[in-house]
């Protein structure tokens, strides 16, 4: 079970650094060209950056804090906070009638959560 949420970490921490250097550092109108994005037209530019700052925190606190040994009580609440991101991202998708993202959110929001109960309980570092 370590080896599978080493897996789910890494792959939420990818995908989160990812998403979240994204919204770093494109403006809202090059972020609005993207269809995965058209949430952002409902969001000041200052929300998006701070979703994606947020984003990039919980991605690093998934992984390093375990690689280095230090704080990893960080690990699970990283995933905690993303679980809760993602059923903040469920509902403004699910307003907008966007199912495809709103599945996304939930595949997500439940890899976060099996790394929250894993970190947090039977498999704590």
């Amino acid at each position: 079970m370590n080896l599978v949420l080493w897996v789910l970490a890494g792959l939420l921490a990818a995908f989160f650094l990812f998403a979240g250097f994204t919204k770093l550092a494109q403006s809202k109108e090059k972020l609005l060209g993207s269809p995965n994005m058209a949430w952002a037209a409902d969001f000041p530019p200052g929300l998006i950056k701070l979703i994606g700052a947020l984003e990039v925190l919980a991605a690093v606190g998934l992984v390093l804090p375990a690689v280095l040994g230090t704080a990893v009580v960080l690990v699970p609440l990283a995933a905690t906070g993303l679980a809760l991101l993602m059923i903040g991202a469920a509902v403004v998708h699910g307003r907008r009638k966007e199912g495809q993202a709103v599945l996304t959110n939930i595949v997500l929001l439940a890899f976060a959560a099996v790394v929250a109960w894993g970190r947090f309980g039977p498999h704590a570092f």
